[in-house]
């Protein structure tokens, strides 16, 4: 007898929808490791439009937005989320993680989603976050963190290191004592995930000051986890190192028992084809640990305009990312987000990225083909173009690439809407399905 869950997703094919480097050896080291790391940020120009046309814009971007629509294809794929997702209040909290580019790092976007997600389904809290500050423009809206200036930071674009950087693709190091990162969270639980090393070194691990346990990195290499239990409200949890031995954290899970988590695992200029650096026992220890019930996947603007992109290279490796990401947590949906419309201006003219058409046409089929959900991103905006009508409505940056923050939020919007319209079809067509049996 075939399963609930494949029953669903027979009828939710069947039954279209309608609607709507090295370590450092010392602190000083280590810093002036930490200052290459940070990449010069290039102003964005200033777009400056007349009132009315601003007005114009803004009116068919938000007309466009909330219409009903539609336009993630493969949605069967989404019916063990949305299983789940349906139970967060009741058993047990429903981990959703986001890995993509700068559109993801910013934040804007994710916590769009997860603030409406956590209205509707209960707040499991903020979820699996970078420790410290690993990079210029790094932020979490719903959790604040801190650490010390001797941390060096491996995992972003033109600093890769070893690949043993955990979930997110990015780490912190030191080999010195004394140093520090902290966390202010209100959660029924926390956890701090490091690199268990051989001769790794000791950190204290306080609470609100208290000093309650010493942790040891030492052992074969493999992804460490240590579990605290809160006793409720905002506290600070704090680790520091107490030897000059080595040490890397990969961040903090602040979570609780019931509700869903949106986790944000953006890193800026990023490519797909990043993961694939990242060494796989420990990546698939750490999704082992978060158990994600949804893993959204959002590359595309950086390959879109990379000079050494192919159409065969790009296709093998998007798939491989798939692939491997499915192979670490089987259970999950995974849903990819194509690239927005983006422009470049070459000889005074504003030009589509070169490869744009190409990254969402692989994307959309090595999702279909790999049992996945596709979420056409550019479409959703408006085709071919539309970025100029988001620029002028004050939505789009003036580099024709990056959206405002309140464009992301939109966008954030735009597709909750539409994954709850599919929820509330599964919804139906659960009923209709446990009613006939």
């Amino acid at each position: 007898m075939r399963s609930l869950a494949a029953i669903l997703a027979i009828f939710f094919v069947a039954q279209p929808v309608h609607a709507v480097a090295k370590k450092p050896a010392s602190k000083s080291a280590a810093r002036k490791k930490v200052s290459r790391n940070k990449k010069h940020v290039s102003r964005v120009p200033v777009v400056h439009v007349a009132p009315k046309v601003r007005q114009a814009a803004l009116q068919a971007v938000s007309t466009r937005a909330v219409q009903p629509a539609v336009a993630i294809a493969g949605a069967s794929a989404l019916v063990p989320f949305f299983e789940q997702v349906s139970h967060s209040q009741t058993a047990g909290s429903v981990h959703i993680l986001q890995y993509g580019d700068s559109h993801t790092a910013s934040d804007d976007w994710a916590d769009s989603m997860r603030q409406a997600l956590q209205a509707k389904f209960g707040s499991g809290g903020p979820g699996f976050t970078l420790a410290g500050h690993p990079f210029a423009g790094y932020r979490r809206f719903d959790i604040r963190g801190t650490a010390s200036r001797g941390w060096y930071t491996e995992g972003l674009v033109g600093h890769p290191g070893d690949g043993m950087h955990g979930l997110s693709g990015v780490s912190i190091s030191t080999a010195s004592a004394g140093e520090t990162v902290s966390v202010f969270s209100d959660c029924e639980q926390i956890k701090l995930h490091y690199l268990q090393q051989p001769g790794g070194g000791q950190i204290e691990f306080t609470v609100d000051g208290s000093t309650l346990d010493t942790i040891t990195t030492d052992g074969e290499v493999a992804p460490g986890i240590y579990q605290y239990t809160s006793s409720g409200g905002v506290h600070e949890y704090s680790v520091r190192t107490v030897d000059s031995a080595p040490v890397r954290l990969f961040g903090w899970v602040a979570q609780n028992r019931l509700g869903v988590t949106y986790e944000t695992l953006g890193i800026n200029g990023a490519q797909a084809s990043l993961m694939l650096d990242w060494n796989e026992p420990i990546l698939d220890g750490e999704m082992a640990d978060r158990e994600p019930a949804l893993i959204v996947v959002a590359y595309g603007t950086n390959e879109a305009l990379s000079p050494k992109w192919t159409e065969p290279g790009y296709r093998e490796a998007f798939t491989r990312v798939l692939q491997r990401l499915r192979a670490a947590a089987p259970l999950a949906s995974i849903l990819v987000i194509g690239p927005p419309d983006c422009e470049k201006r070459l000889r005074g003219k504003r030009m589509p990225f070169p490869h744009l058409e190409g990254v969402i046409d692989i994307q959309r089929k090595a999702a279909l083909d790999n049992g996945c959900a596709f979420w056409d991103w550019r479409s959703r905006m408006g085709g071919p173009g539309s970025v100029r009508q988001w620029v002028q409505a004050g939505l789009g940056q003036g580099d024709y690439t990056h959206l405002t923050s309140a464009g992301y939020r939109l966008v954030g919007s735009m597709l909750f809407d539409e994954l709850m319209t599919l929820y509330n079809h599964f919804l139906a067509v659960r009923s209709e399905a446990l009613n006939g049996q």
